[in-house]
């Protein structure tokens, strides 16, 4: 009797839980609701309570480390959740791009064309606008914000779609977002870097060959290459490179025949907890009074004129040229203008360029800005992108004409 009651009552409460999270657009409607609830919470009575919880510092002193036996560590949870947790995003996207191009569409040439072109197009662009519009301005070091794709959002609008959208066309963007993930990843390393200690970073690069090393030795055993990761994680924070590079290199250490089990075992953990509590973390801003007023300012023109605009126009115009140069077809059963609805939705920054925003600005007022404008300019193409692909005729429809 007990256990039919259980059994019901799992059946009745679990179930549609479930259904829903194996839904495709489930990441996407969990991040925007986080994103509802934090802004919400930050900008109501108990927003001194819930903002101060994220930034809260263990040292009165304001640094952004603190000390225990030895150890600098973070001093938030923000930055424990930026620079921490985020890192089994960051190797979870590490074994994507790493099993795309050993044997997914990346793997040949011949696949990887023209979405990497795409994606090179789509980063450069809205980088340039981004410049062109912030020159010689203070904000001018943001230019790395509008560059992301957010993978979740964008292929959960493709969800909606259903069949108006080829699967070659949402492969197509898949694909192109990994790259664009490779090249967010790379653009940090290099260009959000703001000191560097050379102390920890030789040890770090020390310590990175003894995973690639049991790699080499064909090492299967994972906890070998897990607890070099959690000294790469420590140097690499202490050295001014980016804590979340380290899932990166681990990711690709990891043996080829590994990958698709941790893959696996990682997506619902990162979709369903890591990136909500980063969207919680990140978002949880009080908006200025005059909402509008803050964001006239060339720092949200250039944040939303390249998500918006130039994503899609660089991810067409080099697609554009790849097919027209014969270096690449046209995905299968596609036309140009659902191409350039892809190349909208796209522009759906979200997870990434919010994370690059917390790394441009040291400001907390800048912060919230380009956060903002990510949100803006995310909803934006959103609506945009699903509105115009739901307007164009998939290929190979036939118009049927009454007399």
């Amino acid at each position: 009797m007990i256990r039919n009651t259980v059994n019901i009552v799992r059946e009745k409460l679990l179930s549609p839980i479930y259904t829903f999270l194996k839904d495709s657009r489930a990441v996407g409607i969990i991040l925007l609701a986080c994103t509802f609830v934090s802004m919400l919470l930050a900008n109501t009575s108990t927003a001194e309570a819930y903002t101060g919880f994220w930034t809260k510092l263990f040292d009165p002193a304001g640094e952004h480390h603190y000390h225990l036996n030895g150890l600098i560590l973070p001093n938030s949870w923000l930055l424990w959740i930026n620079d921490g947790l985020m890192v089994l995003f960051f190797f979870l996207v590490g074994m994507e791009i790493k099993r795309e191009l050993t044997v997914g569409e990346l793997s040949s040439v011949r696949k990887a064309i023209l979405p990497v072109l795409a994606a090179i197009g789509g980063m450069i662009f809205p980088a340039v606008i981004f410049s062109v519009i912030n020159q010689g301005t203070p904000y001018a070091h943001g230019w790395g914000i509008p560059m992301a794709t957010d993978i979740a959002f964008s292929l959960g609008i493709l969800s909606l779609l259903t069949k108006r959208v080829p699967v070659a066309l949402k492969i197509f963007l898949m694909a192109l977002a990994i790259i664009d993930d490779l090249g967010a990843i790379l653009t940090i390393a290099i260009f959000y870097t703001p000191h560097l200690d050379i102390k920890f970073l030789l040890i770090g690069i020390f310590v990175y060959l003894i995973p690639l090393c049991l790699n080499y030795f064909r090492v299967k055993r994972l906890i070998f290459y897990f607890i070099p990761g959690i000294i790469l994680w420590y140097c690499l924070f202490n050295s001014g490179v980016h804590a979340t590079i380290a899932g990166v290199l681990l990711a690709f250490s990891i043996p080829q025949d590994k990958i698709t089990a941790l893959v696996h075992g990682l997506h619902d953990p990162v979709n369903f907890i890591i990136m909500p509590v980063f969207a919680l973390a990140n978002t949880a801003i009080m908006l200025p009074a005059d909402i509008a007023g803050a964001l006239q300012n060339s720092l949200s023109y250039g944040v939303m004129a390249g998500l918006v605009l130039g994503k899609p126009l660089g991810i067409f115009l080099f697609s554009f040229l790849a097919v027209k140069t014969k270096l690449a077809k046209l995905p299968s059963q596609s036309s140009w203008l659902q191409l350039l609805g892809i190349g909208v939705i796209a522009g759906i920054g979200f997870t990434m360029s919010i994370f690059i925003a917390s790394l441009a600005y040291s400001e907390r007022e800048l912060q919230i800005i380009a956060i903002i404008s990510v949100i803006a300019a995310s909803l934006l193409a959103g609506i945009a992108g699903y509105i115009f692909l739901r307007l164009v005729r998939p290929v190979g429809t036939v118009i049927v004409r009454q007399r």
